[in-house]
């Protein structure tokens, strides 16, 4: 017998109590940036800079009016920030998902280095190869164009990598061998039986594609040079101004803008990766 119940009861509580402040302490300072920038996208230039404030202001349509007469075009710069990223995503999502399908389900003399390669290819920066890049996009006539921002997105080895580890820990291969005594094709099985076993990871990558590619300002701003095509990080990059008249409130609305869709992606996605949590805790 337990010679003293009470105490564990305690402690137990007291232990669930510090859990519960130390989450909160993090979910607040998680979204604190945010609530601050939402926040100056209400303030006037003035007001910024007489410091900081965590209670909305009046100025939110004259900092929209002013984005605006800066020939900032918020439509095109959300259908051209959506197109890509969308795209990229499920590219990278798909074509990762089948790579890492392969590497676990086949077994082929080159799998080890092959694997060894991808993980090589992670330890590359991107802008290491930049140069090269725009180079063998001007000589094919690629510049001005989503392509290179889009087709890229197929080779992601670090979502192969991800994809490759949730496969290892969660696939039995005896359903794959089951689907192939059943007569089911490899394009097949994957799509309607791998596939959607590897939601939550395909959810958890899909939202950190998305947030990437939608973020992205380097590439497009070197590839786009024309203004239909901006995305909408390289237009609030280009609200600057001067040194004399810079506008901080339409540039807060710019960024609060540009943030508006990835908070859209992250709910609608967030119950896939929860729904995958929850499975993984009860799974014998």
């Amino acid at each position: 017998m337990n010679p003293n119940p009470k105490g564990e009861t305690v402690t137990r509580r007291i232990n669930k109590t510090i859990v519960y402040i130390v989450c909160i302490f993090l979910a607040v300072l998680s979204i604190f940036p945010f609530w601050i920038m939402f926040v100056n996208a209400t303030r006037s230039t003035a007001e910024i800079q007489s410091g900081l404030s965590l209670l909305p202001s009046s100025h939110m349509m004259s900092n929209l009016r002013v984005l605006l007469d800066k020939s900032f075009d918020p439509i095109q710069g959300f259908l051209n920030s959506f197109i890509i990223s969308s795209s990229a995503t499920i590219l990278t999502v798909y074509f990762s998902s089948l790579s890492a399908y392969g590497l676990v389900t086949y077994d082929w003399k080159l799998r080890k280095p092959f694997f060894t390669f991808i993980l090589c290819v992670m330890m590359i920066p991107s802008q290491a190869s930049a140069i090269g890049f725009y180079q063998f996009m001007y000589k094919i006539h690629w510049t001005n164009s989503f392509l290179p921002l889009i087709l890229p997105a197929i080779a992601a080895p670090a979502v192969v990598f991800f994809m490759r580890q949730y496969l290892l820990a969660t696939l039995s291969l005896e359903i794959v061998e089951a689907a192939r005594v059943d007569g089911s094709g490899e394009f097949k099985t994957f799509n309607r039986i791998i596939l959607p076993l590897m939601m939550p990871a395909v959810a958890t990558q899909a939202i950190f594609a998305f947030v990437a590619n939608w973020n992205n300002l380097f590439m497009p701003l070197i590839l786009l040079t024309q203004k239909e095509k901006y995305t909408m990080p390289v237009m609030v990059s280009l609200l600057r101004g001067d040194i004399y008249k810079m506008e901080f409130g339409s540039i807060y609305m710019g960024l609060a803008l540009t943030a508006l869709p990835l908070f859209v992606v992250y709910f609608l996605l967030s119950r896939y990766i929860i729904a995958g949590v929850a499975l993984g805790g009860v799974k014998e």
